[in-house]
């Protein structure tokens, strides 16, 4: 029974020793040999090119923003990084919230110092109560003590701030050159028109035939306007081929060929 259970262990598997697999470790020993030895040059590098930030330098032309507020907007940002290790992406972040501020850029100046270039929003209108638009129709937040008090009113869903903006800027010129200017524009919920001049006049567009109407606005009643402004209380152009005037006196009188005498107002 011994001598059989001897002769069972002789017949197992051979004992396979275990070895390193075929790769070129001098190699690649010598590889790392040289990755640390950069590294351990390159710190002091490092260390050296992160200096302490000591300079904001400020460019951009400014009416409502000063140098002051960039620059302390910028130092809020720097919680003690060094030019190396401050980010950059923090600090233009910052910038862009403040008021009047439209785009900023933020840029390392060896040895201390950082270079931030800023561009100030310009308001072409006051947008319903609390905002102010650019030409594009983008709304930024209202600091009452710089409105500019000439800004026309805007108003509107506030989806519609891009659409309300462009009719406005393309309305302007035309009535400027009538020798009056448009203090307000108004689109409601309903997608109504509605915009009145500086002498007081209002002008009634409607929602239907909207681009019809403002061409006709432009083209005949505010001849009309520039000439009697002063008599007149309104202009309501919701009718199919012509428009109504109303007088400061109180009295309503259609003003253009008989179709529009027998047309009615239709919104």
């Amino acid at each position: 029974m011994l001598n059989r259970r001897r002769n069972h262990r002789r017949r197992g598997a051979p004992f396979e020793r275990w070895q390193l697999p075929a790769l070129p470790w001098r190699r690649l020993a010598l590889i790392g040999a040289g990755a640390l030895a950069i590294l351990a040059a390159g710190a002091p590098l490092l260390l050296l090119g992160n200096q302490p930030i000591e300079h904001i330098q400020v460019d951009g032309q400014f009416q409502h923003l000063t140098a002051l507020d960039v620059e302390r907007a910028v130092r809020e940002q720097l919680h003690g990084a060094g030019l190396l290790s401050v980010r950059l992406d923090n600090v233009r972040r910052s910038l862009r919230l403040l008021p009047w501020v439209e785009s900023a850029t933020v840029q390392r100046s060896w040895p201390r110092s950082l270079l931030v270039r800023v561009t100030e929003q310009q308001a072409v209108a006051r947008w319903n109560d609390t905002d102010l638009v650019n030409a594009r129709g983008d709304r930024f937040a209202n600091n009452a003590h710089f409105v500019p008090p000439e800004l026309a009113q805007l108003s509107g869903p506030n989806s519609s701030a891009a659409e309300v903006v462009q009719r406005f800027l393309a309305l302007q010129g035309r009535v400027v050159e009538a020798g009056l200017r448009l203090v307000a524009l108004r689109l409601d919920a309903r997608g109504a028109w509605e915009l009145q001049l500086d002498d007081g006049v209002v002008v009634r567009i409607g929602r239907k035939q909207v681009e019809e109407r403002f061409a006709r606005f432009l083209a005949v009643a505010l001849r009309m306007i520039g000439q009697r402004a002063a008599d007149i209380a309104y202009v309501d152009m919701r009718y199919s081929n012509g428009f109504a005037i109303g007088w400061r006196s109180g009295t309503t009188r259609l003003a253009t060929s008989d179709e529009a005498r027998k047309g009615k107002a239709d919104g």
